[in-house]
């Protein structure tokens, strides 16, 4: 059996994982990255609606939304080859079943500095539907261009060994190293690593288990992302803000739109502390201990799409014929404890020392570099 010794050992291959792999190798240390799928960036880093958060989205959970605003212009300066800029991209209110008005929408952009300028009339927009629209800023980025440079970069750091189609067996804690069996495609490893970054997000659980630290309060829903070609929006995206509404916006550069709807992204939720949903039961190979991706699943749900194109076609006066191209699948996790404000901080836990494990639960993608923090 090949054994191999590293600094760190980083389980989880998405851009949080990819990111403090890089970030730790040009300190120096030497690193393993192992990612359970064939590819890095197949589920929620690549299945989200490419949206560079501001704050915005957040009007009840003012810590995400400082967070997504502190952390915007690095992540912008230096990932701006792949961010739509020139979009342009509205807010609204709904004038039924909004837990915002207007006026606490303002208040709170005025509160975090944030570009926020009415807007009385559009000629898309259906103001029998909304009790207020505002122009803001916020760019969108493209998942699949920014998998493909951290793909590069991971390639290129000498520092980093990386094993996709890689997962944990099972460890032991002998100070000041983890020694951690793993399956490699057909055959095993076993590692040796001062330290562990467990960066799986909604496997989180599943790898605090194999390593015996404590799990995170978290709960899970299988969600859809759809992508669609909508004439006659080009670089124009609407968010209706705040309860069960939805958002429509330019998926980075790539020509097509995300649609997603708060009642109708999410197909099928779990509150247990690993993810455990009744299509397991038919895909054996996914478990609550290993889940798989949902895009490459037989048993994914059947699209919500039409109900979020009609939920959404509502707010524009002439919405024309928009086109669905695809959906993505994936996990979404979240902690419990955000369930009321719909916050999503980014918690960094440290769960062990000597030798240390630490958990990054990630909030927005910006906020990749709270690992520099800890790490």
């Amino acid at each position: 059996m090949k054994t191999i010794s590293c600094d760190f050992l980083i389980v989880g291959g998405g851009l949080f994982g990819s990111y403090a792999a890089l970030y730790l190798a040009g300190k120096g240390y030497g690193v393993v990255l192992l990612e359970k799928e064939a590819r890095l960036f197949t589920k929620a880093s690549l299945v989200n609606q490419a949206r560079l958060h501001s704050g915005y989205h957040y009007p009840r959970s003012i810590a995400t939304a400082l967070m997504s605003n502190d952390y915007k212009q690095r992540f912008a300066e230096e990932h701006k080859d792949f961010i739509l800029f020139e979009l342009e991209k509205y807010y609204a209110i709904d004038r039924y079943g909004s837990y915002t008005d207007s006026a606490q929408f303002e208040r709170f952009c005025e509160y975090l500095s944030l570009h926020c300028e009415p807007v009385p009339r559009h000629p898309l927009f259906c103001f029998e539907r909304l009790e207020a629209l505002y122009r803001t800023t916020e760019p969108s980025f493209d998942p699949a261009l920014i998998s493909a440079y951290y793909r590069r970069r991971l390639a290129d750091e000498k520092r980093i060994q990386l094993f996709t189609g890689a997962w944990p067996l099972r460890v032991e804690a002998d100070a000041p190293v983890w020694k951690v069996l793993v399956q490699h495609g057909d055959e095993q490893l076993l590692l040796q690593a001062g330290g562990v970054l467990n960066a799986t997000y909604s496997a989180s659980n599943a790898v605090n288990h194999i390593f015996g630290v404590s799990p995170i309060p978290l709960m899970h829903e299988i969600s859809e992302i759809a992508l669609l070609y909508a004439p006659g929006l080009d670089k124009i995206g609407l968010t209706v803000m705040d309860g069960p509404f939805g958002s429509i916006m330019p998926f980075g550069k790539s020509g097509l739109h995300s649609l997603s709807s708060v009642a109708y992204t999410h197909h099928r939720v779990s509150y247990e502390a690993k993810p455990r949903f009744s299509c397991q039961q038919q895909q054996t190979h996914c478990l609550p201990e290993r889940p798989d991706d949902c895009n490459a699943c037989s048993a994914q749900p059947a699209s919500n799409y039409e109900k979020m194109a009609l939920q959404m076609k509502r707010y524009f006066k002439h919405s024309g014929s928009w086109q669905h191209y695809f959906s993505l699948f994936t996990i979404k996790s979240k902690l419990q404890a955000n369930f009321i404000d719909d916050g999503r901080p980014t918690e960094i836990l440290s769960l062990r020392e000597n030798p240390s494990f630490y958990c990054i639960f990630a909030g927005k993608i910006n906020s990749i570099y709270e690992i520099e923090k800890v790490l």
